[in-house]
């Protein structure tokens, strides 16, 4: 049958037997229900089974839901890599609410924005970073209800901000509450803020489906088998933990929670727990390589280690496979729900000499198995480039792991969407065998440690100190961070020998949270065009004069 002639295929509707909305919320209720008394989560001598963390978030959706909090309605909240972290990626959302996990690491400025930005109902927070969050409250101008979480493990903080404590407010709660799925699996399920080119935070929003989606993308994409043991090193503010709180929950198995991320500590839990997987930036590798003899801890399992964020240096790399960690990079970015691209590896590159392996590793690679599209692009003509390694574009991906958008801001969700693929401003080649290898990026984000740095809110804050007349700012690699900072600045005639390096650095770090902070202050005339724009790219390669 052609043209508007209906086929009897589609005289078969959906009902409900037949058709549901992906949630991710569905996978706690199966683990509960399928593995009550299998381990959940261990913190320190804290263990959770399944079913006691299945019965922690219904107590917590119900006691929002008391607090008049529901669909639409956003959570914030501000907590390290613990069970009570875990459980609100799944009791907020199990309330209707929105999960808007904070990135621990900004200054209070920054949270007071996101707080008033995002119009946050309810904030749960870590003792460790009381003082911050109340500074936070106060700048936001608001008033908005505080529970606190009181962690035994915890290094000192301010203390108790809040109106009640976290396990008194699940008391508050119904052990049998409903455990309901949204009306529609595109509701919005997390708000995730990355920095945008002017460094103000742009609200990434997250969907029920797709992150029902990328939890198994992961599970399948990395060959994660049933009952993983699984690393906190990664913090799962970040991209919500790259979706891996699903993940573990939807394969059962057993978040090893770690509040302070050291090598000796990795060691300790890979050895002590089994270990089977953990995340994180290149400098998660560092700490691993760099662990003293004497700190290590033999083991005689296997360890898979995800790698995102800046490609790892290739001797980081023949460092943790000489360590017997195997080691796969991965790439995303906050709006593609955390990794969503993956260097695949095959089997006859095994063969290949240490060096060679550690440049195939290196690459962003081919789109996950669950992501429709993931393609280097000219983004004028929106053509895929050539796969000869050689001509570039931007990386674009097109798909269900794909954000709804930026809260409230139409503008940059279309340009964002521009021509039906999402930009991802990076930009790279097309490799022959269809792996894309990126190259630089645009807008000059600096990628530290795992977090995006915008050079323009660092050079916005070196424009105030009253000696500087311009400066620049640019990533420099590093064999720890990936990148870091760096800052090329002119100063005022009548400041030169007057100011120093430590004194700008000093400046900055009253200013910005301390991971933004320059590591490094040059005092040069800025290389310009002859229209005065800076010309960054002299900068990078070194040849400012």
């Amino acid at each position: 049958m052609t043209g508007n002639t209906l086929s009897p295929y589609d005289d078969l509707p959906k009902t409900p037997a037949n058709y549901g909305v992906l949630s991710p919320l569905t996978f706690l209720e199966r683990a509960a229900r399928v593995y009550p008394d299998y381990v959940a989560s261990i913190h320190g001598d804290w263990t959770l089974t399944w079913a006691e963390t299945f019965t922690r978030a219904r107590r917590l959706a119900s006691a929002l839901r008391g607090r008049g909090i529901g669909r639409n309605d956003t959570v914030a909240v501000m907590l390290n890599n613990t069970p009570e972290m875990f459980e609100c990626h799944f009791g907020v959302p199990a309330s209707g609410a929105v999960l808007n996990a904070l990135n621990f690491r900004l200054d209070a400025a920054a949270l007071a924005f996101i707080l008033n930005h995002a119009e946050a109902r309810l904030v749960i927070v870590d003792g460790e970073f009381a003082a911050t969050m109340k500074e936070a409250l106060r700048l936001s101008g608001r008033d908005i209800p505080v529970i606190d979480v009181t962690d035994p493990r915890a290094p000192g903080g301010q203390g108790p901000i809040g109106e009640a404590g976290y396990e008194d407010f699940l008391a508050e709660g119904d052990p049998e509450f409903p455990w309901e799925l949204p009306d529609d699996e595109w509701r919005a399920i997390s708000l995730n803020y990355t920095s945008g080119t002017t460094g103000n935070p742009k609200g990434v929003v997250y969907h029920h489906r797709g992150a029902y989606i990328n939890a198994i993308g992961n599970a399948v994409g990395i060959d994660i088998r049933h009952h993983p043991v699984y690393l906190w090193t990664l913090p799962m503010f970040h991209c919500n933990g790259w979706c891996f709180p699903w993940t573990v929950a939807a394969l059962a198995g057993t978040n090893i929670c770690l509040r302070k991320v050291t090598g000796p500590a990795i060691y300790e839990a890979v050895a002590r727990h089994k270990v089977t997987l953990f995340c994180g930036a290149p400098i998660v590798l560092n700490f691993v390589i760099n662990t003293p003899p004497e700190d290590r801890r033999p083991f005689d399992h296997a360890c898979k280690v995800l790698c995102a964020a800046a490609p790892p240096p290739a001797a980081t790399l023949k460092n943790m496979q000489k360590a017997v960690f195997e080691v796969m990079h991965i790439y995303g970015l906050t709006e593609t729900y955390g990794p969503a691209a993956l260097c695949a590896w095959k089997s006859d590159w095994n063969a290949l000499p240490i060096e060679r392996q550690t440049v195939q590793k290196g690459r962003q690679g081919v789109p996950y198995e669950v992501l429709h599209g993931f393609e280097v692009i000219d983004s004028e003509t929106m053509a895929p480039v050539p796969a000869d390694g050689e001509t570039m574009g931007e990386a674009m991906f097109k798909g269900n792991i794909v954000m709804k958008g930026y809260l409230k801001n139409p503008t940059a969700t279309a340009e964002a969407f521009r021509g039906g693929w999402f930009h991802s401003g990076d930009l790279g080649v097309m490799q022959p065998d269809r792996y894309v290898k990126l190259k630089d990026r645009a807008k000059d984000i600096i990628i530290s440690g795992g977090e995006n740095i915008s050079s323009i809110e660092v050079e916005d804050t070196l424009s105030r100190h009253p000696a500087i007349f311009s400066a620049a700012v640019v990533g420099r690699p590093d064999d720890t961070w990936g990148e870091v900072p760096v800052a090329y600045v002119e100063l005022l005639p009548d400041h030169v020998d007057r100011v120093t390096a430590e004194d700008i650095v000093a400046f900055c770090r009253d200013r910005l949270a301390h991971f933004k902070c320059p590591r490094e202050i040059f005092f040069i005339p800025l290389p310009r065009t002859s229209t005065g724009k800076i010309q960054k790219f002299r900068l990078r390669d070194g040849t400012p004069d």
